[in-house]
């Protein structure tokens, strides 16, 4: 279904559509009724994408893909669970995908409110609680190493969600250490489209980025 066969072939295939999305030059591809009927049978994605639930980060739009490209799974704040963990091992072990993004944005509400109950000591009532608690960590992370603005909040938010998923996930892991895989962390900015590279275990060397 797909002829892509390692994790930088994957990486730059995703990269590619990004470019074209933020150009303004999407080609829509595999959204077609011919491409429906491929993919009724199985499923072979080229990337496993987790990333924010925010409304503005729709994957297979920001990065001009289309049926059977991508496997996606989404939490506020792309904070990982079991259940997550068993999702992405899944689309890893089962549907052999060589690239796992982890998929962070500016203006995240879940940093914000983990920022926020740092500062003032109030958190979210109800399961929202958890998921700012689950960010918490890597906000103090960052201002621990003086990095203070949101960006670079961010950044280190990604960046511990890509090492959070090799350190609790041996399967990952191991699928890295072999070769067969790339866990990447891109950081998305809504005004632009452009999807950047902030952390990176498995591929070979950076690729370019959106610009």
């Amino acid at each position: 279904m797909t002829e892509t066969q390692t994790p930088r072939d994957a990486f730059e295939l995703l990269m590619a559509g990004n470019q074209r999305f933020v150009s303004g030059t999407p080609e829509h591809p595999n959204q077609d009724a011919a491409r429906r009927t491929e993919t009724a049978p199985f499923q072979q994605p080229f990337a496993v994408l987790f990333g924010c639930s925010d409304s503005r980060l729709a994957a297979e739009i920001i990065f001009d893909r289309g049926l059977g490209d991508l496997f996606v799974v989404r939490t506020a704040g792309h904070v990982a669970g079991t259940e997550i963990l068993g999702s992405i091992e899944f689309g890893v072990s089962v549907l052999k995908a060589p690239l796992v993004v982890v998929l962070g944005h500016d203006s995240c509400g879940a940093v914000a409110a983990a920022c926020s109950a740092l500062e003032n000591g109030q958190t979210p009532g109800g399961f929202v609680r958890d998921v700012v608690e689950r960010v918490t960590p890597s906000v103090l992370a960052a201002r621990a190493a003086g990095r203070e603005s949101a960006e670079e909040i961010l950044a280190q938010h990604i960046e511990h969600t890509v090492d959070l998923l090799l350190e609790r996930s041996r399967v990952l892991a191991q699928a890295v250490a072999d070769g067969r895989l790339a866990v990447v962390g891109l950081s998305y900015r809504l005004v632009d489209g452009s999807a950047q590279l902030v952390a990176a275990r498995g591929l070979d060397a950076v690729a370019p980025t959106a610009s």
